[in-house]
Parts: C-alpha cells; structure tokens; sequence
C-alpha cells in the first residue's frame, strides 16, 4: 500500500466501519482517531456504540469519550483536537486511521474550516436563550426569514445549528452559506489520504442496526439513560440527541412504554442510516468504496 498519511474510513451506522479500523490500525502500525460527533462524550458508552474494551486493546485509539455531557462540541472543535493527534502521529510515525459517521468531520478535515471570526460572547448568550425560549421549530422560523438559504439547509429540528446560524448573521452580517464558500485549509491532502467508505445494502444496515441496539440494551443502554438524566442536562444539550435517549428517557417517565421506545429508536436509526447514505453520494464520489467482501 502507498505510505499514506493517513486512512480514512466513512460509512453509515452499524457498517462494521469500527472493526475494520482496528484491523487497519493493527496492519498498518496505527492509531484509531474518532471522527464522530456522538462518541467523544464521556457519560455515554454503550448508546453512542463508542468502543468497548476489547476494543480499546486491540489498537490504540485517540479523541475517544474524553468530553463531558454538558459541553457543547463543534466541528471546529474536533479539529483543532485532531490536529494535536495528528502531530503525535507524524512524530511516533503512527498512522492514524480515523472513522467515524460524521460526514462534516471528513470534509472540514479535507478541505478547512471557512474563515468566519470568533462570534461575540453576548451574541452567542443571547441566541442561546432564544433557542431556549422559542423551541426549534420557531427557531427554524426566524432563520427562514432572516436567511432563507442556509434555512433550507438545516433541519428544522436541529437546534445547535440553527442557532449556530442566527449567531453568524447577527455577529457578522453574513449568513452562514455566505461564509461557508470562502475556502478554508486542509488539515490533510486528499492525495495524502486513502479514504475509504463502506457502502453495504440498506436491509443489511438495518438488521445490523437493530441487532445492535437490542444488544446495547442488553448490555445496559437503559440504565445508562436513567443516570444521564440523573446529571441534569439541557434537554437541547448535544448528548441528549445522541440516537435512542429521547425514546428511552420518555419510557422512563412513563410517556411510552419501553418496546415502543426500542421501535422509536430502531426507525429514528433507519432514517438517520438514510441521511448518511444522501451525504456519502453528495459529497465522497471519488471515494473508494468498499463491501463485505473487502472487509473480510
């Protein structure tokens, strides 16, 4: 294989893209680094599928459960977290191998972040308690007046983004669209990258899926809900949103009983598997796509 600087492995949830990052990473004197938004939080393990211990031994790994619960996390976050990995590895001469299902982490990684300033500290407060006063349906409102491009964009659920959004435009008087085509830059060439994406067929994503959530319940993804309620944060915190907690914190008030929440999680899962696969066709043609076969 080519000495790359590093291998990049894309694909929907439940793919197996996880294992096949350990196998690379025991191949090829590596370093297993996290691109997904869920698993560098701390308070949740088993929900967010993060690695578990056997994992953990079998190849070193890096940006990994190290957040806490009520922290905000951003793209531009994770790779100036990344970018200090990634120093560590040209320094070892380990190769980082870095998976993930956050398509936006691959992209910002391969092509920078856009150059919008720092947003003032009054402007982000004050979005935030709109967000909290207007709910994100109202929010997605305001944006779609204000900056009908970027709205149409953003899922109208989508609280940390939309506010994300209101907070350029007030700061800057620019909309997020209008920043995000300045061109920003890499923290890895593509040609110094082999990227991989694992593309199996929607029915086996979906009975993987769902053998593994019935298996995280076993595992005690139930309990570990009822304590990260116990922790008392923000309902539109970003943890929260992570697939399944919804769901199962209602069962746990009684809202719903707990097979309805495992039906709830189990098509929330298929149609964010659906938006992954949309962002994968949009936005990493020139990818090599991998299957089964190749995998094993």
């Amino acid at each position: 294989m080519k000495p790359y600087r590093a291998i990049l492995i894309a694909g929907p949830t439940a793919s197996g893209k996880s294992a096949l990052a350990v196998r690379m990473a025991q191949s090829h004197d590596g370093v297993v680094v996290n691109a997904d938004s869920m698993q560098v939080y701390r308070d949740m393990r088993i929900l967010t599928a993060r690695p578990d211990e056997t994992e953990l031994l079998a190849a070193p790994h890096a940006l990994y459960g190290y957040v806490g619960g009520g922290e905000p996390y951003s793209v531009g976050r994770w790779l100036g977290d990344i970018a200090g990995v990634l120093a560590d590895c040209s320094r070892s001469g380990l190769v980082p191998v870095i998976t993930g299902g956050t398509g936006l982490y691959f992209k910002a990684l391969l092509e920078g972040l856009s150059p919008i300033p720092q947003i003032p500290a009054g402007i982000r407060e004050q979005w935030r308690c709109e967000a909290a006063r207007l709910g994100a349906a109202r929010l997605h409102e305001v944006l779609s007046v204000r900056d009908p491009e970027t709205a149409a964009r953003l899922r109208p659920e989508d609280t940390q983004r939309l506010t994300r959004a209101l907070e350029v435009l007030e700061a800057t008087g620019r909309s997020l669209s209008d920043w995000q085509r300045e061109p920003g830059s890499p923290l890895i060439a593509e040609q110094d990258a082999l990227r991989l994406v694992v593309t199996l067929d929607r029915s086996e994503l979906h009975r993987r899926a769902d053998a593994r959530l019935d298996a995280m319940m076993a595992a005690g993804a139930l309990d570990e809900v009822e304590a990260l309620a116990g922790q008392g944060y923000a309902t539109d915190a970003h943890l929260m949103r992570a697939l399944g907690v919804g769901p199962l914190l209602d069962a746990l008030a009684g809202k719903m009983t707990f097979e309805a929440a495992l039906e709830r999680t189990k098509l929330d899962t298929r149609q964010y598997i659906k938006r992954q696969e949309t962002w994968i066709r949009r936005n990493m043609i020139a990818w090599r796509s991998i299957d089964t076969q190749f995998m094993e």
